[in-house]
């Protein structure tokens, strides 16, 4: 009986998904479909009562003990970040920030909100100029480069896992001649090295990871034993889940995020096996919505720009299809942070000390 019921709803999705790839779907309709799902994701997350809420989180608590510190981390690889450096270049600030911004009273564009948060990042971490820095999971070194500049005395090491990141931070490094930075291409999961460092930053990595504890074990030996680990992940307020690919609307795990994990705002408190928390700070929601919204803006001013990366790494055929799913992703990331007032989906920073 449920497979008869379940027919109609995938059918409906088959055709919005359908029209979707045909650029049909006027945003109005798409965030409302997104915010349908998102409410389904609530009534899934939440159950009837606290006690029910910590024994499915500690399951999962439990359940990511027995995984590999990452699953499939080839896919999220080619799904983001092997597109070209261009591409992000024409949507995001000009820190190329690929994560939350912090948008104050003070923060009128979108590099105002990306400087925000470098700074927030530093601030509380307690970061000075002549500690040495790794950056794990760096990306297109958004945080490496500001603190290079800002830090000139600091020795920063970042580690990203795709070429392209690393060709555009070392092209920076040669434009603004600073010699205090280095990348190092690798898949963390796998990477072993003897180096210990005052700071460590994880900038929205651990939502691609599964192993928390096996992960913060090996990032611990990185530590000085008076070193400090700072973590920016997003999450849910009180329930986490991974990204799974089950069903029609399992869109985003599939074109976006395979592999990925949604964390609970205090998922990081119980793996303190190697690390011990010392802070733990929450950013609401509509920050990220903000962000995203900024990261569409620039997408649809820069169409024209966008239109021939598209065709090169897509391929002609496919070259609308995807321009439409990277637009879906922004909507949909704006939607997911911004649902209920940024009260639901949010960001978390956590800093950590060596144990």
């Amino acid at each position: 009986m449920g497979s008869v019921l379940q027919m109609p709803y995938d059918a409906t999705v088959k055709f919005m998904l359908a029209s979707l790839e045909r650029n049909l779907l006027p945003d109005a309709v798409v965030r409302r479909l997104t915010r349908l799902l998102l409410a389904s994701r609530l009534r899934s997350g939440y159950k009837p009562s606290a006690e029910l809420q910590l024994a499915d989180l500690l399951r999962f608590v439990h359940s990511l003990r027995e995984m590999p510190i990452a699953i499939r981390t080839d896919k999220p690889k080619v799904q983001h970040y092997e597109l070209p450096t261009d591409f992000f270049k024409l949507v995001l600030g000009t820190n190329l920030k690929y994560s939350c911004c912090y948008f104050s009273e003070k923060a009128r564009t979108l590099e105002d909100a990306e400087k925000e948060m470098l700074e927030l990042y530093c601030e509380r971490s307690h970061l000075k100029d002549g500690h040495t820095v790794l950056d794990v999971g760096c990306g297109w070194g958004s945080l490496s480069l500001y603190i290079a500049k800002k830090y000139p005395n600091c020795s920063i090491t970042g580690i990203c896992n795709s070429v392209t990141q690393k060709a555009h931070i070392d092209e920076q490094c040669r434009a603004l001649q600073m010699q205090n930075v280095e990348i190092i291409v690798a898949d963390i999961t796998t990477f072993e090295m003897e180096a210990s460092y005052d700071r460590i930053y994880s900038i929205e990595m651990f939502e691609h990871m599964k192993n928390y504890q096996d992960l913060l074990k090996k990032i611990s030996m990185w530590m000085k034993p008076d070193g400090l680990l700072f973590v920016h992940y997003f999450c849910h307020k009180a329930f986490a889940y991974h990204f799974e690919d089950i069903n029609e609307d399992d869109w985003i795990t599939r074109y976006f995020f395979t592999g990925g994990t949604m964390p609970s705002a205090n998922l990081l408190l119980y793996f303190q096996d190697d690390v011990c928390v010392i802070n733990h700070w929450l950013v609401n929601g509509k920050h990220y919505a903000q962000t995203s919204e900024e990261w569409l803006k620039r997408m649809d001013k820069n169409l024209a720009s966008i239109k021939p990366i598209m065709e090169s790494t897509y391929g002609k055929d496919q070259a609308v299809k995807w321009t439409v799913y990277w637009r879906t992703f922004f909507i949909a990331v704006a939607e997911l942070f911004g649902y209920s007032n940024g009260e639901e989906w949010m960001v978390a920073l956590f800093l950590f000390r060596k144990k």
